[in-house]
Formats: C-alpha cells, sequence, structure tokens
C-alpha cells in the first residue's frame, strides 16, 4: 500500500512548479496568448480532419490543454490535437463514429495513467530515431494529403484510405474546377511558410485566415465554412460510452495511448534541449496526458498529445512556467464561449492552407539527408516507417520501423561475432624448443570467440567451428564473449559434439563471471569439466591439452 501512495505522489504536481506559476505571470501570459493564436486554426483543421468537427478539436486544446498543463510533466508542454493523432483516428471515426473516437480516448487515458504508475515513461521514450523521422515523415505525407478535397473545394470521398481519397478529389476538380478554393489553400499555405521562414514569432497563421475569412466574406466567394458552432464546451455526459463496444476498442486504444505517449514523450525531450532548468519527468508527463484523454470526451473532445508546434512557440515566446500552457487553455475557452459565430464563417480552404504548411514544416530536410546519409539500415527503415505510414496506418507502421530495425540491429549484432584462430604463443613454460612449439602448433589450435553468442550468429558459428580439421585439440578462448543466449549455449554443445565425435578434444578457457548459468543449465559444458577440460585462462588450458597429447603419445615426452 505504501509504494501505491508513493507511486501516486510520484505522478501528482508538483507544489514546487505550481509554485513558479507566480513568478513570471507576464512572460507567461504573453506566451499562452501567442500560443493560444497558433492553436486555434490547428485546433480547427485537425478537429476537421478526423471527422469530429471543428468543436471536438477545440474541446481537446481547451479541456486536454488545462489537465495536462497543471499535471503533465514538463512545465512548458502544450497539449492538444496533433496531425498524428488525426490520422490514426481517421479509421476509428470511419468504423466505430463519434461515440467509438471518445470511448478509445477515454480507455487510452486510463492506459496512460496505468503506465505512469507502472513507471514505464522512460523506456517508451527509447524509439530508434529512422522509425521517428520515418513516421514523421509518413504523417506529414497524409495530412497533406488530407487537405487536398477542401483545398480543390470538392466533397471528400468516404474511403478510409487518404491516398484513394485524394485521388477522387482530384479527379472530381479536373472535372468541375474550383479554382477560389485552390487560390486560398495556396495563398494561406504561401502565407505561412514564408512568413515563419522570415520572422517565426509572429502568428501567420491566425492572420492569414482572418484574412482570407474577411475576403471571402466581402466577396462573397463560393468557398465551405466551418458552419454552425456551439457557444461554449457542452456539459460532461457520459452517453457516448458504450460497454458492448469495448472489445472491438481496446486495440484501438491502445494504438492511441502508444501514440499520444510516443508523442508527448518525443516533444518534452526536445523542449529540454531548447529550455533551461528541470527536465522533464516522463511518468508525470505520461499522467498528465492519461488524465486528460481520460476527461477530455466528457466534453466531446477527442484524443490529444504533447504538440511540438505549439511547445515550441510557447518556448520561443518566453514561457517560464505551466501557466503559459494554462492560459493558453483560458484563452481558448474564452473565444469558444464568445466568437463561435465567427469561428463558423471561416472557409475550409484556410484551414487546408494551414494543415497544407504544418506537414510541410514537419518534415525536417536536414534530419531525413542525415539518417540517409548515416548508414544504409537507417534508410531502410525511415523509408519502409514512411511508406507504411502512408499506405497502411500508423500503428502497423510502427510495428514494421520496429521490426525491421530490430532484425538490422540484429544482423548487425550477428556480424560483430568473431572467431578467429589465433597462434599459440611461444611461453617458456609451455614448450622449450622451438622444434617442440611447431610440434605443438601441428596439433594445438586455439581459436577466440568475441562478442555476442546468440541466437543470431550462433549458426554462423557453428558452421566455422566445423570447419576445423587436421587438429588434436580446439582450446576455444571464451573471456571476450559478451552476452549468451539459450540458442549460443545450444550452438556451441552441438559444435563441441562435432568436433569431439571427428576424434579432436576441446578444452574451453576463460568463461566471463554471469554467463555460466546458460551453459551449465543447457548442460553444454557439464562433462568437459568433469573432464577437467573447462580452465578459467588459457594458459592453463595449453598447458593440459599438451600434457593429454604427450600422454596419449602423440606429443614425444619431455627428456628427463
Amino acid at each position: 500500500m505504501s509504494s501505491v501512495r508513493a507511486r501516486l505522489r510520484g505522478v501528482l504536481p508538483d507544489p514546487a512548479d505550481l509554485a513558479a506559476m507566480g513568478r513570471t505571470p507576464r512572460s507567461d501570459l504573453v506566451a499562452g496568448l501567442t500560443v493560444a493564436i497558433v492553436a486555434l486554426p490547428l485546433a480547427l483543421g485537425f478537429g476537421i480532419s478526423s471527422g469530429m468537427g471543428a468543436e471536438s478539436g477545440l474541446a481537446t486544446a481547451v479541456v486536454a490543454g488545462a489537465l495536462a498543463a497543471v499535471f503533465g510533466g514538463s512545465r512548458v508542454q502544450v497539449t492538444g490535437t496533433s496531425g498524428a493523432m488525426t490520422v490514426i483516428l481517421m479509421p476509428i471515426m470511419s468504423v466505430h463514429g463519434p461515440a467509438g473516437v471518445l470511448t478509445v480516448g477515454a480507455l487510452a487515458g486510463l492506459l496512460l495513467i496505468g503506465l505512469a504508475l507502472a513507471r514505464a515513461g522512460r523506456y517508451i521514450a527509447l524509439v530508434p530515431a529512422p522509425v521517428v523521422a520515418g513516421f514523421t515523415v509518413g504523417v506529414a505525407c497524409v495530412i497533406g494529403l488530407q487537405q487536398l478535397p477542401s483545398a480543390l473545394g470538392v466533397e471528400a470521398s468516404g474511403h478510409d484510405k487518404v491516398a484513394v481519397v485524394a485521388w477522387h478529389a482530384l479527379l472530381d476538380f479536373l472535372a468541375r474546377p474550383h479554382w477560389w478554393a485552390m487560390c486560398v489553400t495556396l495563398g494561406v499555405a504561401a502565407v505561412l511558410l514564408v512568413g515563419a521562414s522570415l520572422r517565426p514569432t509572429v502568428p501567420f497563421s491566425l492572420l492569414a485566415v482572418v484574412v482570407a475569412t474577411v475576403v471571402a466574406e466581402a466577396a462573397e466567394l463560393p468557398l465551405a465554412r466551418i458552419g454552425d458552432m456551439p457557444a461554449g464546451l457542452p456539459a460532461p455526459s457520459f452517453a457516448f460510452f458504450d460497454p458492448a463496444a469495448l472489445p472491438s476498442l481496446l486495440a484501438p486504444a491502445v494504438a492511441v495511448a502508444a501514440l499520444a505517449a510516443l508523442e508527448s514523450l518525443l516533444s518534452a525531450s526536445v523542449t529540454d534541449g531548447m529550455t533551461r532548468g528541470p527536465r522533464h519527468d516522463p511518468d508525470r508527463e505520461l499522467f498528465g496526458q492519461g488524465l486528460a484523454n481520460l476527461v477530455t470526451p466528457l466534453f466531446g473532445g477527442m484524443p490529444g498529445t504533447g504538440a511540438m508546434v505549439r511547445t515550441a512557440v510557447n518556448v520561443r515566446s518566453g514561457a517560464r512556467s505551466r501557466l503559459a500552457a494554462l492560459s493558453h487553455a483560458a484563452i481558448l475557452a474564452a473565444i469558444v464561449c464568445t466568437a463561435a459565430g465567427l469561428v463558423s464563417k471561416i472557409p475550409l480552404a484556410a484551414l487546408a492552407g494551414v494543415l497544407l504548411a504544418t506537414s510541410i514544416r514537419m518534415i525536417e530536410v536536414d534530419a531525413v539527408r542525415a539518417m540517409f546519409r548515416s548508414t544504409r539500415a537507417d534508410a531502410v527503415v525511415l523509408v519502409l516507417t514512411a511508406v507504411a505510414t502512408l499506405t497502411l496506418d500508423t500503428v502497423l507502421a510502427i510495428i514494421v520501423g520496429f521490426v525491421v530495425a530490430g532484425a538490422l540491429a540484429l544482423r548487425t549484432l550477428a556480424r560483430n561475432v568473431r572467431l578467429d584462430a589465433e597462434p599459440l604463443r611461444n611461453e617458456a613454460h609451455l614448450q622449450h624448443t622451438e622444434d617442440e612449439h611447431a610440434l605443438l602448433a601441428e596439433h594445438i589450435v586455439t581459436y577466440r570467440l568475441a562478442g555476442p553468442l546468440f541466437f543470431a550468429a550462433a549458426h554462423r558459428f557453428l558452421l566455422e567451428l566445423s570447419e576445423v580439421t587436421d587438429v588434436s585439440v580446439v582450446v576455444l578462448r571464451m573471456s571476450r564473449v559478451t552476452t549468451i543466449d539459450a540458442s549460443g549455449a545450444l550452438v556451441l554443445g552441438d559444435a563441441i559434439e562435432r568436433l569431439e565425435r571427428r576424434g579432436i578434444l576441446v578444452y574451453v578457457s576463460g568463461i566471463p563471471d554471469g554467463h555460466h548459468q546458460p551453459l551449465e543449465a543447457l548442460g553444454v559444458i557439464a562433462r568437459l569439466d568433469e573432464a577437467g577440460q573447462v580452465f578459467a585462462t588459457t594458459t592453463e588450458a595449453i598447458a593440459a591439452a599438451r600434457d593429454r597429447l604427450r600422454s596419449s603419445g602423440i606429443l614425444p615426452r619431455l627428456a628427463g
């Protein structure tokens, strides 16, 4: 019971962090206002792209943003909707509808809280960099393709594959062009991309959306709008929860929880390098994200994560404490309550431009180029993960990335296993004359085994050792073996048996501490140990082998 209380204390807000919210209120409030201006069009756009609607994206930014700001593990992290989460929610929305998305969000919140209490935060962040880079590239492509229907002014088809939806949108546009929508989308995207490169601190996204909305209203352009927006957040409700649907929603909930954990912790890790002061607490971050995702569905909000773009804006705008992210949520709540009518008039094409620019900016060209220059394995993992994200889904993409990265890593480790023949050292206590040394070398060969002896490398080792011929004794030097698993131990035993069937004696020396257990448990060296053929040092093994050969008459006995 005391351990449970200790873990709860470890994930609850630190009083020192809460006290810090009053130290620099001016800079934090300015940063919160700036982030809110940037977050508004993103929340609207990602809410619409997921199929849940603009109001759901705003609810996520308000509720999840506030809860994660207080309970999260990073003092400057900003939580809300994200492009990657939008991609993973689309198939859930198409199969289970809004109620399914809300239920998945709540279940994912429970899973995240469980991971936090299990102190799993430090492990979730250990993701290969090429997998992250490939996933980001794939998500950016998916987000860009998602915007084509709105950018071209056509209705999106109901297909669950974004590439198919984009293709149908292109065909519909070519049949009935809507140039105004394309112009608005490209104009907004161009303003964001150019403006961000010139003045990164200026909220060009909101400015571009406001200008596009004013122009569209004044000119009465035939553009699709967001439509009716509720004034304020809805009252909390459990009406979406359907116990009968839980079995079919568990797998999507695991995927959402995994993505929320991964994206939030990666964002927090990157943010640590941008700020001074204490680093984020990964378990508290998981708890904050879990609580946020557990509560947000009650208000109609979709699952959220720590958002890198908004967090970076928060830091660059001078955020020092949790007050900045909390004020960002409060400002968005005020907008929801007082300006819903104005928000409803925003053209979808303008939001498509914001998201199109966001997808382009998501791809860090220098990082991708560095991956391709690093190793061929890194490039393969990146490309396969990106392609899987675009053609399959995000969960399978991450699995593909992990499997391929793991397989290539195992191949690299397997190549590090070496079996090298070494000449006998001309040591005085082993032989007395050069002739005797030459005679010993004809009958005794030593092999140094180095690296990890495990399943991925064991069979290659067996083949190499089985080719040994024309000697009487083989001494296996194992002092540089880094690890041995069951497969490696069994193959080692098989190789020893093959040598002995050909009449070759096998001596073993230098088994490292900690590696005896698998060898003894599988009976690999028990017989050799009983026969006195296992030694601590190679010198002792060679001396024993020399004496054995002399006693059997293979080598001449020493004179007098």
